[in-house]
């Protein structure tokens, strides 16, 4: 059967087309996942990699909630113009504590993986409660309620610290019991802030060499 006999009767035979498309993608699949599955990086935390503390964990549940990795992306890829601009390109082995992964590939807005440390925590206050405060072409939404409500409004955190531990992230008893006072009388912005500045903190230039 020739080359484009086979074609034909693809076409003409939608079982068999679904079939083969199936085929195809299994393989590119295949390709992509297995080599994966043998880096270490991918269960080997970083020298430097940490779970998160009870007001970052806050901090990034209410990043997800108000759908923040929505327009901004988390993954620096390996590309000049994009370490140039955003800084070292992300490693696998800095997101082993972060359950889900905000990765992502929509960027409305700058991607955030390294902006840990690079505005002040006014800086940032002041952008959350009014984005075009301090940068004026932002169309980024203002969140003025971060500002009022209560941290501890934000669920559980010693349930949410729980379940990472059952998961695998090194929680000790103590660190959950200490979980519900480290975010008394904070407002749900502080712990915002908190996440955003330590995005990326975990990665050392020595660990490139």
């Amino acid at each position: 059967m020739s080359g484009l006999s086979l074609h034909k009767k693809l076409e003409e035979n939608i079982g068999l087309l679904i079939f083969g498309i199936l085929v195809v993608s299994s393989i590119g699949g295949l390709v992509q996942i297995i080599p994966v599955l043998n880096q270490d990086a991918l269960d080997t935390p970083n020298v430097n990699a940490r779970v998160y503390s009870a007001v970052e964990l806050t901090g990034r549940d209410i990043y997800i909630r108000e759908g923040c990795s929505v327009c901004h992306s988390q993954q620096i890829r390996p590309l000049i113009a994009e370490i140039e601009r955003y800084g070292p390109y992300s490693r696998a082995e800095e997101f082993i504590y972060d359950r889900p992964f905000l990765w992502g590939s929509k960027r409305t807005g700058p991607d955030l993986h390294r902006v840990g440390g690079k505005f002040s925590d006014a800086w940032h206050r002041a952008h959350l409660i009014d984005p075009r405060a301090v940068v004026s072409e932002s169309i980024m939404p203002a969140y003025p309620w971060l500002a009022r409500r209560d941290a501890t409004q934000a669920g559980n955190i010693s349930a949410k610290m729980k379940g990472l531990r059952f998961l695998g992230h090194p929680y000790s008893d103590a660190d959950i019991e200490a979980a519900p006072a480290q975010l008394a009388g904070l407002k749900e912005i502080d712990t915002v802030i908190a996440y955003l500045q330590m995005l990326g903190t975990g990665y050392s230039e020595e660990q490139s060499q």
